[in-house]
């Protein structure tokens, strides 16, 4: 198993994946305070919230909007820079140089972002909601994405290089667009 170290507080505390990290919590005196997803997305640090991000890729596939109705629909073709080993980005400190239309993430534009997977963490926190079981932050394992059917692994068929922008039609899926059947939902919250 792999080690990582996370920073809560100014606290660092090491932990093996496999772990659950909801049982890691910021101590504050004797009482234990909410993990920290659970803040309003503003007060997120950097780290925070770039930890929010499950790593399932779907945000990565292209999508087309019809013109008329203004309905998204994802395709199963993912960004040039996608890493269909890892789901993640291949360059992501340089991503929007490198792709002119890549849309960073911010806790001041991720409600106007209409084409948000349901799973998405960011979108999830954003609607009041916790995160799901399957979540790295709330498992401890970064596999769980994938071991949910969550992710993009092996799911992509081409990067958009690869697909003439005409042809991109007949790559439309509606997978990403859904939550998937054998994924856990995240809990209700209380209060």
């Amino acid at each position: 198993m792999r080690n990582c170290r996370i920073v809560l507080s100014g606290t660092i505390r090491a932990f093996r994946f496999g772990a659950r990290m909801t049982q890691m919590r910021r101590k504050s005196g004797s009482a234990a305070e909410e993990p920290f997803w659970r803040k309003p997305l503003g007060e997120l640090t950097r780290r925070e919230w770039e930890s929010l991000c499950d790593g399932c890729g779907r945000c990565c596939l292209v999508k087309l909007e019809d013109e008329d109705t203004g309905r998204i629909h994802f395709t199963d073709v993912a960004c040039k820079l996608f890493d269909a080993g890892t789901c993640r980005c291949r360059d992501y400190a340089r991503r929007a140089r490198r792709v002119h239309d890549c849309i960073r993430l911010t806790p001041e534009n991720v409600g106007e972002i209409p084409w948000l997977p349901p799973t998405c963490a960011y979108r999830l926190r954003r609607e009041g909601k916790d995160l799901p079981p399957w979540h790295p932050l709330v498992s401890g394992d970064p596999e769980t994405v994938r071991r949910a059917g969550v992710s993009c692994h092996e799911k992509v068929s081409a990067l958009e290089e690869d697909v003439a922008l005409d042809d991109l039609p007949d790559f439309i899926v509606s997978w990403p667009g859904k939550w998937p059947k054998g994924a856990g939902r995240p809990p209700k919250r209380r209060g």
